[in-house]
């Protein structure tokens, strides 16, 4: 990873100031905006109501406010916290890997998480599950793998915790396509909907799980900057800094699939956040976590609620999935980043 930058010194505060600011900017904007356009001052209000007294203001209609308060703003927030969370999970998983072209998916947890909410839809519910808690009990069970398998002697490696990622990954998504092909006629837009991933339909009850697991690992990371930064120096320098890799380096790749799997399960596959996000922070301010986690959650999340509102408003009425937006935007950023690497080494 390089440690040339653009931005440090006096500048960060402000970068961070600004991208503080811009998020009630852009949250106001993706909820104003949408199949039906809305005026602003009525969405401040609205949600200002909400949050102060419970109820919507007497002269704004039901509907204004159903849309506003029950449908926009709770799928807006998700996305905020699903790009904060996959943006971050994806830091950490190059600083694991000590390979910038990881992301979040890279351990296969979002096979694991595919497979499991597919089942789900097509074979029916397993002991009361839903989609999303079967998709995250799938993440959990593909990072259990994982870890068995990528592990040598009790003694994890970024090496083979890639590759057995990967091969899992391979696995289960000729599961999930075996499955797709078994759905009924009805149950494939849905299906290749939440593989692509969406926000469409969140609700206020899909928060909780997402938000408490993703700020709850967002804040512990942000006090392992240091150990994180030695990381990266690899793991003989990080053990003479006094850094436990051994124990460290599982703590991490649990934490980055359970931020991993809390998103999966209520947004669907959404990729290239974590991928995009982090390199690009650390091209502004460095590999030093410390500066860059902060950063990485804010971009992520301004990032994700800047696709879902385009997602809704390119192709009106049509909506389109995230994955696609983030494909799209995704998939030359990483071939532009692959031939740097390849260029550098």
């Amino acid at each position: 990873m390089t440690s040339s930058h653009l931005i440090s010194g006096r500048r960060y505060p402000l970068l961070v100031a600004l991208l503080l600011g811009a998020v009630p900017l852009v949250l106001v904007a993706a909820v104003t905006h949408g199949a039906v356009d809305l005026p602003v001052r009525d969405v401040w209000r609205v949600i200002g109501a909400h949050l102060t007294t419970g109820h919507r203001p007497a002269d704004v209609s039901g509907i204004d406010d159903a849309i506003i308060w029950g449908s926009r703003t709770p799928r807006t927030v998700l996305a905020l916290v699903a790009g904060a969370g996959l943006a971050v999970a994806g830091a950490v998983l190059q600083a694991v890997v000590r390979n910038p072209l990881a992301d979040p998916y890279v351990l296969g947890v979002s096979s694991g998480a595919s497979l499991a909410a597919v089942a789900v839809i097509t074979l029916g519910g397993v002991a009361g599950l839903g989609v999303a808690g079967a998709a995250f009990l799938g993440a959990c069970v593909t990072l259990g793998l994982v870890l068995l398998l990528g592990s040598r002697r009790g003694t994890l490696t970024p090496t083979r915790l890639v590759l057995a990622g990967v091969a899992l990954s391979y696995l289960l998504q000729g599961a999930t396509s075996y499955l797709q092909l078994r759905a009924q006629p009805e149950e494939l837009a849905g299906i290749l909907f939440w593989l692509l991933g969406s926000v469409s339909g969140a609700g206020w009850d899909d928060l909780a799980v997402p938000c408490a697991v993703v700020s709850a690992c967002t804040l512990w990371l942000l006090t392992q900057g240091r150990r994180l930064n030695a990381l990266l120096l690899g793991d003989e320098t990080a053990a003479f800094l006094g850094v436990n890799v051994h124990r460290f380096r599982p703590a991490l790749l649990v934490v980055a699939a359970l931020l991993t799997a809390s998103v999966i399960s209520v947004a669907g596959g959404v990729g290239f956040v974590g991928l995009i996000v982090p390199h690009a922070v650390r091209l502004l301010v460095g590999s030093d976590h410390r500066l860059t986690l902060p950063l990485v959650a804010l971009a992520g999340g301004l990032f994700l609620v800047a696709a879902d509102l385009a997602a809704r408003t390119l192709s009106p009425p049509l909506e389109l999935p995230l994955g696609v937006l983030t494909a799209v935007l995704g998939t030359p950023f990483f071939l532009w980043l692959l031939r740097r690497e390849t260029a550098v080494a």
